[in-house]
């Protein structure tokens, strides 16, 4: 009897909200690896990604070559490492330039009198109709090929995106009663949206940048896979996957490698954004 009590009393108790998924722990981990590629490849056992040996071309995986070589008998897991830094590195710079656009002009639609807003709101859903792998295309087309042209053109696609989610937040938090509050006592539009309004989108804006930079990875690397990335022999992913495509027939590892890096980083960055929604909805009263 006393042991059936004790049982109902220990799961009636509140679970801890600290408990974290064996998924976020293995994709922090896994963004922790990457990090330390990025800042210094030689952490992680890569060696130089621009050697060449014709002798050994074209290797399968083995120990001395854990994800074997490329045509040019260039080590393959020296490049997947080397090109995080090119393709994890301009993702988040285009989404940092797509925040701080998008938060610009979001700020002026919701600050601004109805026919501006109305007219930024409107441009804001036309841009957004359009995929942003679409648009990156059309503006890296006329900026050229090249990691800041590519970085600039994936970043002014992103920019309606999130000018859209400000302004919603804005419009959504300048009802409450605080923000009615300091418009009582004589706060302007900007100085209101800027020191109180801004503080509480903060969560929501970053929990879209994590998706955005997870979606700029792969269209980072669909636009280098064409032509319009870093120029060789910058080791980026996709582009990679594009000199793979000569060998698809008679090698698999310099397709599915480069492949798989890809897949893990989004699969990492979801998954630490989506456990942040929930902790911050969890949070919420």
């Amino acid at each position: 009897m006393r042991s059936a009590r004790f049982r109902a009393l220990r799961s009636a108790r509140p679970r801890s909200g600290l408990r974290i998924p064996l998924s976020t722990l293995l994709a922090a981990a896994y963004i922790v690896i990457l990090l330390a590629a990025i800042v210094h490849p030689g952490l992680v056992g890569a060696s130089d990604p621009t050697d060449t040996d014709p002798v050994q071309n074209l290797l399968p995986p083995s120990p001395s070559h854990w994800f074997g070589t490329d045509e040019l008998g260039r080590d393959l897991y020296a490049r997947v490492v080397y090109g995080a830094r090119f393709s994890v590195t301009i993702a988040f710079l285009s989404v940092a330039l797509g925040l701080v656009g998008g938060t610009a002009l979001g700020l002026v639609a919701a600050s601004s009198s109805r026919v501006v807003d109305e007219t930024l709101s409107r441009l804001f859903d036309l841009l957004s109709a359009f995929p942003a792998v679409l648009m990156a295309l059309i503006f890296a087309a006329f900026l050229g090929p090249g990691t800041w042209s590519l970085t600039l053109a994936i970043g002014i696609a992103l920019i309606p995106n999130f000018a859209r989610l400000i302004r919603r937040a804005t419009e959504a938090i300048r009802r409450s009663e605080y923000v009615m509050a300091a418009r009582t006592l004589g706060h302007g539009s900007l100085s209101i949206s800027v020191r109180h309004v801004m503080p509480n989108a903060v969560s929501s804006v970053l929990l879209l940048a994590a998706i955005e930079v997870g979606t700029s990875i792969l269209t980072v690397s669909g636009l280098s896979f064409v032509g319009l990335g870093p120029a060789k022999p910058a080791p980026e992913w996709g582009s990679l996957l594009s000199e793979a495509r000569a060998v698809i027939n008679t090698a698999w590892w310099p397709t599915v490698f480069p492949g798989l890096a890809i897949i893990a980083t989004i699969f990492a960055i979801t998954t630490l954004g989506r456990d942040a929604q929930r902790r911050s909805q969890r949070r919420q009263p």
